[in-house]
């Protein structure tokens, strides 16, 4: 007697019994036919579908097994989501998709549509008048193609289902996700270092969400593939193809012009701000006539680990977003699915817009390994799932259409799992990560030669043959014969030459288009470069963060506007979970380059509160590979940023321009009417001499420069030379080192500095718990530095409004005292 609770042995039990009892049809039939009167989808279809939903399930059984003996690392499984299969044969292979960790038959469809060779088993493009048909009508108008893919999207699997049970394409997807079960360096994505579904030949862009982290980027994918399709068309009719390449190299897009893009995600995920500012974003852009087509899949098994979705709310809350198609299906009817799921993403196709397709489902053995799901279900409720067993449903399917008897279709399943078993087996052989060089390898790839090579490049196109267009862009006036800038107005100028050298780039954020930004620094930009490349997004710091990481993984090169440091507080996810790890998890087969501009730090006298003066940066170091650049002279932002652009091009780098909002607009530096704190834009000429590379410091010497060295950086840079300047009167020379990188930190010039003077001090504008200068001196620390050290920081507190400010920040005051009082020592 089988037991109510789902293990792998009883629902293996369960299947093995269900198939064997299964009928013989009373005649067979053409697999070639539909398998009922007026279905879309063909016997043979079904079929290479039903293959693919129990290598799913075999991978599932295989992971527990894996686990039983230790050697499984995974065993969070697709079991009752096998419907899945249907929405990847109803789209493309050349769709780009972000999987939900239960889309486990997508993949395996996925893989046999790529792999697939004209006598294969598995799901193969489509072929014939109608897919040639669509295509012809995509070549003038993709928009168009919309009546070949209703008619036959789902001839993305046509052919004959052949005699093989275990396709090619199958067996690759099977030893993929079992090497990453078992944490094998020969996973072909992420090598190792996490159990995801992904793989660049097959479009699937890996994700480990389980909180819908990746619904925003999905969102910026979709508008820079409906971008990059507008580009396209225009480049067709002009000859000019698509410009995406960095410097201003020519190449195609990465996706065919009427490609959508698929993101799939549990239900309880529907909860959760990611996926509401996702939702949200698309439906806004929508409302406004800008197209996205992304087609979002929610995997609805009514359960979040072990809360409970109320009944009916999921469907209620999909079906009110504004801009969202809706459409339903059970996803355990294999039948329904494929129709329902190839009418959503033809619509979709058609009308680049985006809708959701709400998949009903079942979750089979729990929501993982270690899950005791009896703890907070009833056997009824079980039984009743196992009842809705999606591979079941598809072999009674099969059965019927008379394509196959009970008895053929367990031979499938058991030589699937059988074969599934022996690639297990061959898997655990395989070698693991060892050392930590190995782990880090792909995760911030870092080639300052290359880098410096492309500014140099930029620098001749602008002084060569782009010079005529630069300075009319300019307004006949290029920025280096416009006199002295301030930090604010160097920014703005290395933006637009930025926006020259790279075709690909756009800025956007909040406020940056038409009003400027609130502090001036993009004004004029959208007037020279059009509302495509600049543009004002929503007010969501996640959906400004998600937009970029989905253009950037397109091929373009965002520069998203966080307006305020402590608004990047309510989005940092999007750059720890999502763009700092994604060449990490990938290999570098996928990156999302991008350099994020972010007005933060305190010290602006007349408003604040500590929304506007926030001083904390502490979330932005602990990310592993991102960079962090703070300029705090207009001499140092323009090439800063040139750097931080050529790395992300050149790297896939993810950058953080931290600009500090009271030097915007600061002119002088000791006295009033100064002009010390101004700098003259460097003509590209001089862009290879000024050239800063990621992690140098720069220097200043005041004095003889031989008794303190004060190590810091932003506001403190200014405040430090100012206070520098009132020791020299007392006959003390000081070195004000100013870091420039908060991550990497320049720890060759931190070590240098400090051991020429022996004396330390840190001047660290950022909190004294979790500041930059505990950084600074644990690389003094490490370096074995025996000289003397002290730190100024700010006090652990958020920053207040008006003059109280100035209780808990650093001042120039303090910093003298603190040089005088390590003097003293």
């Amino acid at each position: 007697m089988l037991s109510d609770v789902t293990t792998p042995q009883d629902l293996d039990d369960r299947l093995r019994e269900a198939l064997a009892a299964l009928a013989a049809p009373e005649q067979r039939r053409d697999p070639a036919e539909p398998v009922t009167d007026g279905a879309a989808l063909t016997g043979a279809q079904a079929l290479d579908l039903f293959d693919a939903q129990v290598t799913s399930r075999q991978l599932d059984l295989a992971g527990r097994w894996l686990r039983s003996f230790g050697e499984g690392y995974y065993t969070i499984g697709s079991a009752g989501h096998e419907g899945n299969a249907a929405v990847a044969a109803a789209v493309r292979a050349t769709d780009p998709a972000l999987l939900h960790y239960r889309s486990g038959a997508f993949y395996c469809v996925r893989a046999a549509q790529v792999s697939a060779e004209p006598d294969s088993a598995g799901p193969a493009d489509a072929t014939g008048p109608a897919r040639d048909a669509a295509d012809a009508t995509a070549d003038q108008d993709p928009a168009a193609a919309d009546g070949a893919d209703a008619a036959g999207s789902g001839e993305a699997t046509a052919g004959p289902a052949g005699d093989r049970p275990f396709a090619r394409g199958y067996a690759e997807a099977a030893r993929d996700v079992l090497r990453g079960m078992v944490a094998s360096a020969r996973e072909p994505i992420a090598g190792g270092r996490h159990k995801v579904f992904g793989r660049a030949d097959l479009a699937v862009v890996p994700t480990t969400s389980t909180i819908a982290s990746h619904l925003p980027r999905a969102v910026g994918m979709g508008l820079a593939v409906e971008r990059l399709r507008r580009l396209d068309m225009a480049g067709r009719r002009t000859g000019t193809g698509v410009r995406i390449g960095s410097g201003g190299g020519a190449e195609h897009a990465p996706w065919p012009p009427d490609a959508i893009v698929v993101c799939s995600f549990g239900d309880a995920s529907v909860n959760h701000a990611s996926a509401t500012a996702a939702f949200n974003t698309a439906g806004w852009y929508d409302h406004t006539g800008l197209r996205i087509p992304v087609l979002f899949v929610c995997e609805d098994n009514g359960l979040g680990i072990s809360v409970r979705s109320p009944r009916g709310w999921v469907a209620t809350a999909l079906q009110a977003r504004p801009g969202l198609r809706y459409f339903a299906a059970d996803g355990t009817d294999l039948r329904r699915a494929y129709e329902v799921a190839a009418e959503a993403a033809a619509w979709v196709r058609r009308h680049r817009r985006p809708a959701v397709l709400h998949l009903s489902t079942v979750r089979l053995m729990g929501h993982a390994g270690a899950d005791v799901e009896t703890a907070y279900r009833g056997a009824e409720e079980i039984a009743a799932d196992l009842e809705r067993d999606p591979v079941v449903g598809t072999a009674r399917l099969l059965v019927t259409a008379g394509v196959a008897t009970g008895a053929d279709l367990l031979a499938r399943y058991d030589e699937i799992g059988w074969r599934v078993r022996r690639i297990a087996e061959e898997v655990l052989d395989e070698p693991k990560l060892t050392a930590p060089a190995e782990v880090v390898a792909p995760l911030a790839p870092r080639r300052p030669v290359r880098v410096a090579r492309a500014v140099a490049d930029a620098a001749a196109r602008a002084s060569g043959p782009g010079a005529a267009a630069r300075a009319e862009s300019f307004g006949g006036k290029p920025p280096e014969l416009a006199g002295p800038l301030t930090l604010a107005q160097s920014i703005n100028a290395a933006l637009a030459d930025g926006m020259l050298d790279h075709p690909q780039m756009a800025v956007f954020g909040e406020d940056v288009a038409a009003k400027g930004g609130v502090y001036g620094v993009t004004k004029g930009l959208r007037d020279r470069f059009g509302a495509a490349r600049v543009f004002d997004t929503l007010l969501d710091e996640t959906s400004v963060l998600g937009l970029g990481l989905g253009a950037g993984l397109a091929g373009m090169l965002p520069v998203p506007e966080i307006q305020y440091l402590a608004y990047l507080h309510n989005a940092e996810d999007q750059l720890r979970g999502e763009a700092a790890t994604m060449q990490f998890f990938s290999q570098g087969a996928f990156r999302n380059p991008m350099v994020v501009r972010v007005a933060g730090l305190a010290y602006q006298e007349g408003f604040g509160g500590h929304f506007h003066n926030d001083n904390s940066v502490a979330v932005l170091r602990d990310v592993p590979g991102l960079v962090i650049a703070v300029p705090a002279r207009p001499d140092d932002a323009a090439p800063m940023l040139r750097t931080c652009l050529a790395s992300a091009a050149v790297d896939g780098s993810v950058c953080v321009f931290l600009e500090p909002i009271a030097l915007y607009h600061t002119r002088d530096l000791y006295a009033e009417g100064d002009g010390e704190w101004l700098a003259g834009y460097p003509e590209p000429g001089a862009w290879v001499s000024g050239h800063v590379p990621i992690g140098r410091a720069r220097v200043y010497g005041v004095g003889s420069a031989e008794d303190i060295t004060i190590i810091t950086f932003g506001n403190g840079v200014r405040m430090s030379l100012r206070a520098a300047a009132t020791l020299a009167d007392e006959g003390i020379g000081t070195r004000v080192v100013d870091l420039r990188w908060l991550a990497p930190l320049p720890v060759a010039d931190i070590i240098r500095e400090a051991a020429a003077t022996g004396r330390v001090l840190v001047v660290d504008e950022t909190r004294r718990s979790g500041g930059v200068g505990e950084g600074v001196i644990a690389a003094l620390v490490d370096a074995g530095y025996v000289g003397a050290a002290r730190r100024v920081a700010g006090v652990d507190s958020f920053v207040p409004l008006g003059p109280a400010a100035r209780q808990v920040l650093v001042s120039e005051e303090a910093i003298t005292q603190g040089a005088r009082t390590l003097l003293a020592r």
